[in-house]
């Protein structure tokens, strides 16, 4: 009987940006289009969010927990005395404006800003308001997304241009800097040529260690969140949804999440019981949990639990991370000294009930250190810091 053929090896497509179980989302977009007021609302912080370009001229930081509807699950399973969510780091910067790559609007420091987050939320305005002035003196978001956009490029391609002058020098003789130039030339032929961010293209493993350090600002994932107004979010209508869509689709697939500040705004001045009514009766929820989830799953993001009576607790590595890298998140003893970790799954916990259910059903494992840590994995970790196994 002949031999069935193995099936082909899926290659992983390699990863553009830091690999880190701390990673930063920036929020990011043109004066006024309601970008501080979004990240208050998400963070429940006061920073500046007067009407007035540049009111925010440092970025603000801040921790935004991650609602999960397994770790409410499990912290009503155990009772535990503590109970700690995962959370999303997420950082307010200042509105860009046409020109920023040139420096216009301080655009020089705010473009800086950007490079240091790994991720963004490009909020752009749907929303008609004689008292919001809009920067560009009307309201497009078409064209909004095209100046953010084309100014991102532009500094992209003015960094690698830098880059390269000198490195031509050192590439004569040299294989290392002869590849390195050789991928620099690839990446800005690709934006300076075709338009495009450096993140749509399709590079190698050995190409994306020399892009990764460069911080591009293209070569950060994007979700653009549209800000309507209260009456277009409850109608789930604005004129400028299809074409803002259509631009998206255009360049990637990237994720778009339709919202109002303004109905967040209404809300969140409720008690839990007004809001809920009210989005019951106007049949429409919130999105800022689906923004959060959003944001910590496109930074490669996963939560695995640990639970027992002391605590439940949701830990926040990057996926892919292998067990002792995952110990190494709750103590960087664990990772050094890691000998095991018992491993259930969450859905199996929920439906079997209890621990001592999962173990009679034999769905405990023990992994050792070339297992890939799951979203939802419960574990257990055995390690030797301290010079005890625990």
């Amino acid at each position: 009987m002949a031999k069935k053929s193995a099936a082909p090896a899926v290659v992983e497509r390699p990863l553009l940006g830091r690999v880190s179980n701390h990673l930063k989302m920036g929020v990011v977009g043109l004066p006024n289009v309601g970008k501080s007021t979004l990240f208050n609302l998400l963070t429940k912080l006061s920073v500046p969010a007067e009407n007035f370009p540049f009111c925010t001229i440092d970025p603000t930081k801040a921790r935004v927990l991650v609602p999960d509807e397994r770790w409410d699950w499990l912290c009503d399973l155990y009772k535990p005395k503590s109970k700690v969510q995962a959370f999303l780091e997420i950082v307010d910067i200042a509105g860009l404006v046409k020109g920023a790559s040139e420096g216009q609007g301080l655009g020089n420091a705010f473009l800086s800003h950007i490079a240091a987050v790994d991720a963004i939320f490009h909020v752009t305005r749907v929303f008609e308001d004689d008292d919001v002035t809009h920067v560009e003196g009307d309201v497009n978001p078409v064209r909004d997304l095209e100046i953010i956009h084309n100014e991102l490029l532009l500094k992209d391609i003015e960094n690698v241009k830098n880059r390269i002058e000198p490195l031509r020098r050192l590439a004569k003789g040299d294989k290392n800097k002869a590849f390195e130039l050789s991928v620099l030339e690839k990446v800005l032929a690709f934006m300076n040529d075709e338009k495009r961010d450096v993140r749509l293209g399709d590079w190698n493993a050995k190409e994306v260690e020399i892009i990764n350090p460069l911080c591009l600002l293209t070569a950060k994932p994007v979700i653009y969140l549209v800000n309507m107004s209260e009456d277009d979010f409850l109608k789930q209508k604005n004129k400028w949804l299809a074409k803002i869509k259509e631009w998206v689709e255009k360049r990637a697939k990237d994720p778009v999440i339709p919202l109002s500040a303004a109905f967040e705004n209404k809300i969140s001045a409720m008690n839990d019981e007004e809001a809920n009514a009210y989005c019951a009766e106007k049949k429409v929820k919130s999105m800022l949990p689906r923004v959060i989830k959003q944001g910590y799953s496109t930074l490669h993001l996963i939560s695995f639990f640990t639970c027992g009576a002391d605590e439940v607790r949701a830990w926040t590595c990057h996926s892919g991370s292998k067990a002792p890298q995952a110990a190494g998140v709750i103590h960087g003893d664990f990772e050094k000294y890691f000998i095991s970790a018992d491993i259930f799954k969450y859905s199996d916990l929920k439906e079997l009930g209890s621990e001592n259910a999962v173990k009679a059903a034999g769905k405990l494992s023990q992994k050792g250190k070339d297992y890939v840590v799951e979203d939802g994995d419960i574990v257990f970790f055995k390690h030797n810091a301290g010079g005890a196994k625990k």
